[in-house]
């Protein structure tokens, strides 16, 4: 049940906002002036009789006036207010904040994910609920969401982007927007809700969460040192998002405001500037309800709606748990659209045709796979240590479900991370790899520098590096995923100088309170490092902040760091050769990689990628296992080389094998079975399966010969 507000400051809104003065509503209800005062100063409360026209004269029923958990209705109506124009002349494309990051689900995920997880309630020892819907509308629900955003209002508005959107690049993603949703007739909603959250608590205008979302850029409240963000950059995703520049907002606090807690609602609309009828408008406006304490009550503010609004608007919660509820009208995502023309997959129907529903499908897909990539350890719990995160995705089209809602469950996503982070909260590491699924742990030093600049070493904080074997459905092998307090992947890199033929391995790094609270400096890492981070939070290094707070050098912390990371990595993987193995002397007869001595002279021209060392096992199916380092010349861009594998023979055309599968390990990637090398990188390393049905005899019998060749390889 909501908390009412007080009698006294509740009168004195609703008076605001129906423009009655005290004396006016003293005149109606035959009482003096000073009796309906002591109301508003909290001196003294009317009497039980009273409260019925007190009801009457405000226009709203007795059970109003009586719970006072929500405005009434008189008054001034829901409207939108926006900004003018600045009076020295000065024009915005745009919100510059939105250009940070790209207009991707994936990205979407990232970061209100980490701004959900910075605002969990931990006194409860629960984890916080981030619930995404995709929500298509089409016909008379389109129609009708339309009647509830007020579009009439807002046509013109867009009319005039449309008209101008030629020149700003903000004008044109609007304009092309709302020509989808009339010339396609539909409209996707994407919905984020988080449960066991703080909500947007706080004043319209003063300091505080709600002000910070909501009216303010580059502002971060955060709830503590171990959040993820700091720029107060990752709530611009939202808008980014919207090709309509607009979402809407429904927060169940956690703190009551003006009494109470529930359906503060609130819409924001991100535009370029414009000029509609002949006045100027800024940019940004604010679907509200009037202030009557602004000038000429214009400017509009959050108000307390009712629930058919809200289910009118599709931001109805579940319950009355503390969170915020994000609408994203007219949510887009490129890089998601451009996946759906390719994939031939789940999301046509059984007759071969689309069913008009590709774009969610594959919206819902890529948000599943960011979720899990970036947030498994967060949805990670063993032992005493609970989760900090569930995740779940739904798909629905005019209310009717397209997809069942999906729980990202990390041990399908990540298996083997998953089960690294579980052995150490259940303190069942061991100190070498012996045995298949196991896992190791080493702790590596981070050695936090002085603040401000100061000579010598602040204190050594243990980071603890959990190394264990990969599996098929953790994505590349071979990578370390560092992360620190709020547990979200901050981090992924492979690790340099591994020898070929390394068994598979997945790497974590826990720093800061990641490591655990008792960990010595944990506090100080945690600050250190979300210091060392970009907008982007996908790594660790020199940042203007780092430079400002400690010195231009501190990011030499982290490289070493690295280093640590590395050697500790290299340590528990590597297996010692033995000296005597009859067997790898054997394989190595087998395998030929063409000598620079007896290679053809090319004519002279572009150095080209060279083969460098190979190494090679027979599979149980028949198929040669082939690891292979490539050494890469100095250059700005490479050309793209076949790997092509050949049986050596005495006389005659060496016969062509098939690859039953080629992959990337580092410095490369694959592409249509040619290798692409990655920008200033010295070495790159793949490794590759024959199809033993391409055999023409047992491979036992064959000497096999790898060939990289530019182009297609044909």
């Amino acid at each position: 049940m909501e908390a009412g507000e007080e009698f006294g400051p509740w009168l004195a809104r609703q008076l605001k906002l129906a423009n009655k003065t005290q004396a006016e509503l003293a005149e109606e209800l035959g009482l003096t002036r000073a009796a309906v005062s002591a109301w508003i100063t909290k001196r003294s409360v009317p009497r039980p009789t009273v409260m019925g026209e007190i009801a009457k004269a405000l226009g709203t029923d007795l059970g109003t006036v009586h719970t006072r958990t929500t405005d009434t209705q008189a008054g001034l109506p829901v409207t939108w207010y926006h900004r003018p124009g600045y009076q020295d002349g000065g024009r915005d494309g745009g919100n510059a904040a939105a250009f940070a990051f790209d207009a991707d689900v994936q990205v979407l995920a990232r970061e209100t994910c980490q701004n959900s997880l910075d605002e969990r309630l931990v006194d409860n020892g629960r984890p916080v609920r981030v619930r995404y819907t995709i929500h298509e509308l089409t016909g008379e629900k389109l129609e009708a969401f339309r009647a509830a955003i007020l579009w009439d209002e807002l046509q013109p508005h867009y009319s005039a982007v449309s008209e101008s959107a030629a020149d700003q690049k903000v004008g044109r993603v609007v304009d092309a927007g709302v020509r989808d949703m009339f010339e396609k007739g539909r409209l996707i909603l994407l919905r984020i809700d988080d449960y066991n959250a703080s909500g947007l608590t706080g004043d319209d205008y003063d300091d505080g969460k709600f002000a910070a979302v909501v009216r303010r850029q580059l502002e971060s409240l955060k709830s503590g040192l171990g959040a993820g963000g700091s720029y107060g950059l990752g709530k611009a995703t939202l808008w980014a998002t919207s090709a309509l520049g607009m979402v809407l907002i429904n927060s169940t606090l956690s703190v009551p405001h003006e009494g109470r807690t529930e359906r503060r609602v609130i819409g924001r609309l991100e535009l370029p500037w414009r000029s509609v009828d002949g006045d100027a408008f800024a940019g940004p406006a604010w679907l509200g309800r009037p202030d009557p304490e602004t000038p000429n009550a214009e400017v509009v503010r959050s108000w307390w709606a009712d629930e058919e609004t809200v289910e009118r608007l599709y931001l109805t919660r579940d319950g009355d748990q503390p969170g915020t509820s994000f609408l994203i009208v007219g949510a887009h995502d490129v890089a998601s659209l451009e996946q759906g023309r390719s994939d031939s997959g789940d999301d046509e129907d059984e007759n071969g045709g689309d069913d008009g529903t590709r774009d969610i499908r594959a919206m819902h897909r890529r948000l599943v796979e960011a979720l899990g990539r970036d947030f498994w350890a967060a949805m990670t719990g063993g032992g005493s240590k609970l989760p900090l995160l569930e995740t779940s995705v739904r798909t629905v089209r005019n209310g009717e479900v397209v997809i069942e809602e999906e729980k990202v469950d990390p041990s399908d996503k990540q298996p083997s991370r998953t089960r690294a982070l579980r052995a150490f909260y259940e303190g069942t590491t061991v100190d070498r790899l012996t045995e298949a699924g196991q896992v190791a742990l080493r702790t590596v030093p981070l050695r936090l520098p002085l603040s401000g600049g100061g000579r010598g070493t602040l204190g050594t904080h243990p980071g603890v590096l959990l190394v264990t074997a990969a599996e098929d459905d953790d994505g590349v092998p071979n990578q370390v995923h560092s992360l620190r307090g709020n547990r979200m992947t901050i981090k992924k890199s492979g690790v340099s100088g591994l020898p070929l033929g390394v068994n598979p391995f997945q790497a974590v790094l826990l720093v800061g309170r990641a490591a655990g609270d008792a960990a010595p400096f944990a506090e100080e890492a945690e600050e250190f490092l979300r210091a060392a981070e970009p907008p982007e939070h996908d790594r660790w290094g020199q940042t203007e902040e780092l430079t400002l707070r400690w010195s231009h050098t501190a990011h030499h912390r982290i490289s070493r760091l690295t280093t640590e990371i590395n050697t500790a990595v290299k340590d528990l993987v590597v297996r010692p050769r033995s000296a005597g193995s009859q067997e790898s002397a054997k394989l190595r007869k087998k395998l030929t990689v063409p000598r620079k001595g007896t290679a053809p002279k090319r004519a002279s021209g572009p150095a080209l990628p060279e083969l460098d060392g190979l190494d090679a096992e027979i599979g149980t199916g028949g198929e040669w296992r082939i690891t292979a380092e490539v050494k890469l010349p100095r250059a700005d861009e490479l050309p793209g080389m076949t790997p092509v594998v050949l049986l050596d023979v005495r006389s005659g055309s060496r016969p062509r094998l098939d690859w039953a599968e080629l992959v990337a390990v580092e410095g490369c990637e694959v592409e249509d079975g040619v290798l692409r090398f990655a920008p200033r990188a010295r070495r790159a390393v793949f490794r590759g399966s024959t199809d033993a049905k391409s055999h023409p005899v047992r491979t036992e019998l064959t000497r096999l010969v790898l060939e990289l060749r530019a182009g297609a390889g044909e």
